[in-house]
């Protein structure tokens, strides 16, 4: 179940050229199966149209703060008090500046003078104007009165300045917000994460890897950051973004993730190896692409280091240390047998049939022989099912 579903949140945007952005933030939240009720600001209507917004959020839009049909509440309270969460995106400096300042001229400003929910600010501006020390001492007074942050980012604006200014990507916000409502339990736990595929060199253009798409290992990721820990992602080759407030090392081959590994496993306190590493490499790289002349190829291939296995058997000292056992045969048994031959707390038996998913169904065994089987789910929700054990099996 996805950590919003039901929740109630209030999303306000403001007067800004990336508005067009809280659009996707919208669909996002929608199709977390949060409820979302959208405000805007008359500056805000210059850029997109509440039309729009409206119609992504399945809710209509509120900018007046008095309500012209006579409703008996007062909607500046009514979307105050029944939120969950109140997301700010984009959040102009104007807009900072009268929260700030105890400023309630508009329905946004009140609903944020009102609010007893988690207030998320998404600011979006110019780089001069984010620099700039009024806006600066504004921030810090907001985070002092316990708003949160998400961004700006660093990038290319609309003004044509390159910059930190840039709203933060829509998935990043959702990451945010999710954050926002989450179990804080793994608060001081230091969590090292591996994920994705290793490749080792045949030629410059040619290796061998395995078919891993990094999703779980950065589902694994987010979910651990959002619930308080402080973690480092060791990553494989993969197209995803890279998961904010994580420190990310990323590696190539078996050797390189071995050695990342080895340099943050013993600050680590819970251990999630979630990469794929291959388990073989060609004993001979060759310097030049091999070219297609003879009709067939040899290769002499040799072990390449277990990764789980050393950390298990050679480092382990008080982590928690959890595996994923990939299997097309045998799921539960291999599972098990990897469980003991390599030291592990929990092992998540998987099949093929997640690889390059948005959905994985996984076997959880633990230490103690106690088996789980969950049925097919999101990513993020297996994620969240394996630290939940995690953070059992830890205290």
């Amino acid at each position: 179940m996805s950590l919003l579903k039901g929740k109630k949140i209030t999303l306000g945007v403001t007067g800004a050229i990336s508005a067009y952005k809280a659009l996707e933030l919208a669909r996002l939240l929608v199709k977390e199966e949060a409820v979302v009720r959208p405000v805007m600001t008359r500056s805000a209507t210059e850029f997109i149209s509440a039309l729009s917004l409206s119609t992504l959020c399945c809710n209509p839009v509120s900018m007046e703060l008095f309500d012209s049909i006579g409703e008996a509440r007062i909607s500046h309270i009514e979307l105050a008090q029944k939120a969950d969460l109140i997301i700010i995106a984009p959040a102009t400096a104007n807009f900072i500046g009268k929260a700030a300042g105890g400023i309630a001229d508009d329905l946004l400003t009140n609903i944020a003078m009102a609010a007893s929910a988690p207030i998320l600010l998404a600011p979006s501006m110019n780089t001069r104007m984010w620099e700039s020390p009024v806006v600066s001492e504004n921030v810090k007074r907001l985070e002092r009165a316990g708003y949160l942050f998400i961004g700006p980012e660093e990038g290319e604006l609309a003004c044509g300045y390159e910059g930190r200014g840039r709203l933060a990507r829509a998935e990043h916000i959702l990451d945010a917000a999710m954050e926002a409502l989450s179990p804080k339990d793994l608060r001081g736990e230091k969590v090292l994460v591996t994920a994705g595929p290793t490749r080792e060199a045949i030629d410059p253009v040619r290796y061998v890897s395995n078919a891993s798409s990094g999703k779980m290992g950065y589902a694994v990721a987010r979910a651990a950051r959002r619930r308080g820990a402080e973690v480092v992602l060791v990553s494989g080759p993969t197209y995803i973004p890279r998961p904010a407030g994580v420190a990310h090392v990323p590696v190539t081959t078996a050797e390189e993730m071995l050695d990342a590994c080895e340099r943050h496993f013993a600050q680590s306190t819970i251990v999630i190896m979630a990469a794929a590493v291959a388990d073989y490499r060609p004993t001979k790289s060759f310097p030049t692409k091999v070219k297609k002349e003879a009709k067939t190829l040899s290769l002499e291939m040799e072990r390449t280091p277990d990764v789980l296995k050393y950390m298990g058997k050679q480092k382990k000292d008080d982590q928690l240390l959890v595996g994923f056992a990939l299997e097309t045969d045998g799921l539960e048994e291999n599972a098990r047998k990897k469980l003991k031959e390599k030291s592990l707390d929990l092992v998540v038996g998987n099949t093929p049939a997640g690889l390059d998913s948005d959905l994985n169904q996984v076997t959880l065994i633990d230490r103690d022989g106690k088996k789980e089987v969950l049925p097919p789910l999101r990513k993020d929700e297996v994620a969240e099912r394996i630290l939940d054990l995690a953070a059992a099996l830890k205290k």
